[in-house]
């Protein structure tokens, strides 16, 4: 595959985005800025993407089906 996947131009965009507005994410915890309401949104919906990714994707982003299922199924408070 040639050039940067959608998952990764997503995940870009929203470095960008958080940089643009001074997040910065503190190694395993919520990043600065947000409400604790804020990021269980963020986990939720990020892992229903997830979720809906092909298996190409899950093999540019280094995940297995498995792996991706497993962490899609999490509840949104869970790390």
């Amino acid at each position: 595959m040639s050039g940067y996947s959608d998952v990764r131009l997503v995940l870009k965009s929203q470095e960008l985005q958080t940089q643009r507005h001074g997040v910065r994410v503190n190694s395993g915890a919520r990043p600065e800025g947000f409400t604790r309401w804020q990021w269980f949104w963020l986990c939720h919906r990020t892992r229903q993407q997830l979720n809906g990714l092909t298996a190409e994707q899950l093999h540019d982003i280094g995940l297995t089906a498995e792996q991706a299922r497993a962490e899609a199924l999490k509840a949104f408070w869970q790390r």
